[in-house]
C-alpha cells in the first residue's frame, strides 16, 4: 500500500478507536514500525493528531467529549443532503435503529420534526439530539464507550440488539466496494454492526459519494446486506448500476 491511502486508513482507525500503538499499526498494515513512526510525524504536521511514546491519539477527542458533537466533518454539504432525504423516509410512530456518525447525525438533526419516534442508537450525541424531544422514546445499549465516534460498542452492546425489532436501520460506513462490502475501521464495531442489521427489517446505507470503492479495516459484508443506499449526486452512472444489479435501491439526495 501507497504511503498516502496508508496514512488516510491510520487516520480512519483513529478516529474509530481515539488511539493507537505504533506495534499494532505496524502488523495491521504490514510494514515496519519506523514507517508508521513516520506515518504518524506527517499526520501530526498536518494537525490531525498527538503523537506520544509508542503510539499517537486524536487531537480532537477532549473537544468532541467536551461538546459533545463530532469534530471531523469532511464533506458537510453532501452528509447533510443524505440526512434531509433519510429523514425523508421517517414517519411519526416509526421505531428506527440509527448508528453513529457523522452523516447518521445529519440524519438525526432533520428528525426534529417528527413525533412519537422510538429510537434506538449507541450513539450518544444523537441520543441528546433526539431525546430532547419529548415525545420520543430513545433506548441506548451498555458497552464501552469510545471517545472519537460518541458512541457505545463491546460485547454488552451486542448483547442488547438481541430481541430488538426494528422497522429500519439508518447504517453508517467507513467505505462500500463491490469487491469487498461495507467496511470499517475498527474490528470491534463489526459485531455491533451486525447486531444491528439482524433487528431491522430495512437497512439504509447512508453513505457519501466519497466513501463508494474505498475499503477500509475490516468487513461487515457484502453491499447485499443493504436495502437502500442513500448517496449524494457524485456517485457515477456504472457505481449506481452495480448497486441496483446487486438489489440495492439508490436514493440520490440533492
Amino acid at each position: 500500500m501507497l504511503a498516502e491511502p496508508r496514512r488516510m486508513r491510520i487516520l480512519e482507525w483513529l478516529q474509530e478507536e481515539g488511539s493507537a500503538r505504533v506495534r499494532d499499526l505496524s502488523a495491521a498494515f504490514g510494514v515496519s514500525e519506523a514507517t508508521i513512526r513516520q506515518d504518524l510525524e506527517r499526520l501530526e504536521t498536518e494537525g490531525n493528531i498527538t503523537r506520544e511514546h509508542g503510539g499517537a491519539y486524536l487531537k480532537s477527542i477532549p473537544q468532541q467529549v467536551q461538546s459533545m458533537t463530532l469534530q471531523h466533518v469532511q464533506n458537510m454539504d453532501k452528509k447533510h443532503a443524505i440526512g434531509m432525504a433519510a429523514a425523508g423516509l421517517v414517519s411519526d410512530n416509526d421505531t428506527l435503529i440509527i448508528d453513529s456518525g457523522t452523516t447518521t447525525t445529519q440524519f438525526a438533526e432533520n428528525l426534529k420534526s417528527r413525533q412519537d419516534l422510538n429510537i434506538i442508537t449507541n450513539a450518544l450525541n444523537i441520543a441528546l439530539i433526539l431525546g430532547a424531544i419529548p415525545t420520543n422514546t430513545v433506548h441506548m445499549p451498555a458497552g464501552q464507550f469510545k471517545a472519537p465516534t460518541l458512541s457505545l460498542s463491546g460485547e454488552k452492546s451486542v448483547e442488547f440488539f438481541v430481541g430488538i425489532y426494528a422497522q429500519k436501520l439508518f447504517l453508517a460506513t467507513a467505505g462500500v466496494s463491490f469487491d469487498v462490502g461495507l467496511t470499517y475501521p475498527a474490528i470491534g464495531d463489526i459485531y455491533v454492526k451486525r447486531a444491528m442489521v439482524k433487528a431491522a427489517s430495512h437497512v439504509y446505507l447512508l453513505a457519501d459519494s466519497t466513501k463508494i470503492g474505498r475499503v477500509s479495516f475490516s468487513a461487515l459484508g457484502g453491499v447485499e446486506l443493504v436495502h437502500t443506499l442513500i448517496t449524494d449526486d457524485g456517485i457515477t452512472d456504472e457505481d449506481r448500476r452495480q448497486f441496483e444489479k446487486r438489489g440495492v435501491e439508490v436514493i440520490v439526495a440533492r
